[in-house]
């Protein structure tokens, strides 16, 4: 179970970072130099939106992975007590 939860902690943090850089500092969108072809096919309004919420789900479940897998290092410890 525990290596399971850090698999998905790996994955989830990759994608975290690629939605980060994706982002550009200035707020105008996606990154031309990252695939700015995406602007024309979603718009930029649209897309800053899309990776804005994708930021914030994958830091969400970051955080809800990371608490889980505290809770099962701290079940397996008292059962093995």
């Amino acid at each position: 179970m525990l290596s399971t939860l850090a698999v998905l902690i790996a994955l989830v943090s990759v994608l975290l970072m690629a939605s980060i850089l994706v982002q550009n500092p200035k707020g105008g969108g996606i990154d031309p130099t990252l695939g700015g072809q995406a602007q024309q096919l979603f718009g930029a309004a649209r897309s800053t939106e899309f990776i804005e919420k994708a930021t914030w789900v994958l830091a969400g479940a970051l955080l809800v992975l990371c608490v889980a897998a505290v809770l099962v290092v701290n079940s397996s410890v008292t059962t093995a007590q």
